[in-house]
């Protein structure tokens, strides 16, 4: 009945469970995944994908020159991952974290996502446990900070003990240890530049820039797909003009792929609220996004 108004090979493109449009990651370790295959079937992100080869080409080269007792050069595997909300920093942060597992750098692989509630204690005495916590949960692993600007704070703000406490747990388990501090561009370099101690165990920024409208589009067919739902070709047509004007209107606080799953789960609850009015349901209605 809608075939012929459907838009042809719109979920085509292959799935990847942990694309870049899903923010919620496990911190868990992943098994029997191939990292490397993960992240380039992500949308977009090209500079970070090049940037993460680059990386991994030092490390598999570092240890060739290891095992032919060559001296190695002294190289910090500790990142920066800057760029707006919704760029896919917690996904690649993840990968990068089965990717140290895989080249033998990391014994676990696995992530563990922290904001500043979770460093930083409210009364004397707190926050140096509270770091070494997350910290012996991240060993083995990947500690992502995300926002790691808000570690400093006003007055008799705890986050500069937090900050000296992870300094030196960096330190004391540097063969243990991972750390990617995550944030927006200009607040995440200020914030390592105040800090000499941050300067120089972090010197290798990967950037993540905002996601085109055709990246944007593409990321919600992957959610179509994912979902089992198909779209009629007009409705797609203003589902590509609501996200083109979003991307032309946005500001510091677009949230890019967090944009696109907020209003696919807009436009599914639209679509329940349609066909809860109608007395018979066939499956095809159950699938179909019309205008």
């Amino acid at each position: 009945m809608y075939a012929k108004e459907l838009v042809s090979e719109i979920l085509s493109t292959p799935m990847s469970n942990n694309d870049s449009s899903f923010d919620a990651q496990q911190n868990v370790p992943q098994k029997n995944i191939d990292n490397v295959a993960e992240l380039n079937s992500l949308i977009g992100l090209e500079s970070v994908k090049k940037d993460v080869d680059s990386l991994r080409n030092l490390i598999k080269i570092q240890a060739m020159r290891k095992q032919q007792g060559l001296p190695n050069t002294k190289v910090s595997y500790h990142c920066v991952f800057s760029g707006n909300p919704g760029t896919g920093k917690t996904t690649v942060a993840r990968i990068l974290a089965g990717i140290y597992k895989d080249l033998g750098l990391l014994r676990k692989g696995h992530l563990v996502e922290v904001d500043r509630s979770k460093l930083v204690g409210e009364f004397v005495g707190q926050t140096a446990p509270k770091t070494n916590k997350v910290v012996d949960e991240a060993l083995d692993g990947v500690l992502f900070i995300d926002e790691a600007y808000t570690l400093v704070g006003e007055g008799n703000d705890y986050g500069s003990e937090a900050i000296a406490t992870l300094l030196k747990r960096m330190e004391d388990d540097r063969d243990r240890l991972v750390v990617v501090l995550a944030g927006y561009t200009n607040e995440i370099k200020e914030f390592i530049d105040s800090n000499p101690g941050l300067q120089s165990r972090f010197n290798r920024y990967i950037q993540f820039d905002d996601y085109s409208v055709e990246e944007l589009t593409e990321i919600f067919k992957r959610n179509l797909k994912k979902s089992g739902y198909q779209i009629k070709r007009d409705a797609f047509e203003k589902l590509r003009n609501i996200i083109n004007m979003a991307v032309m209107t946005k500001d510091v606080n677009f949230g890019n792929a967090r944009y696109v799953r907020n209003l696919f789960e807009k436009i599914v609850q639209n679509q329940a609220n349609r066909l809860a009015r109608l007395d018979s349901i066939s499956n095809e209605q159950l699938t179909l996004i019309t205008v």
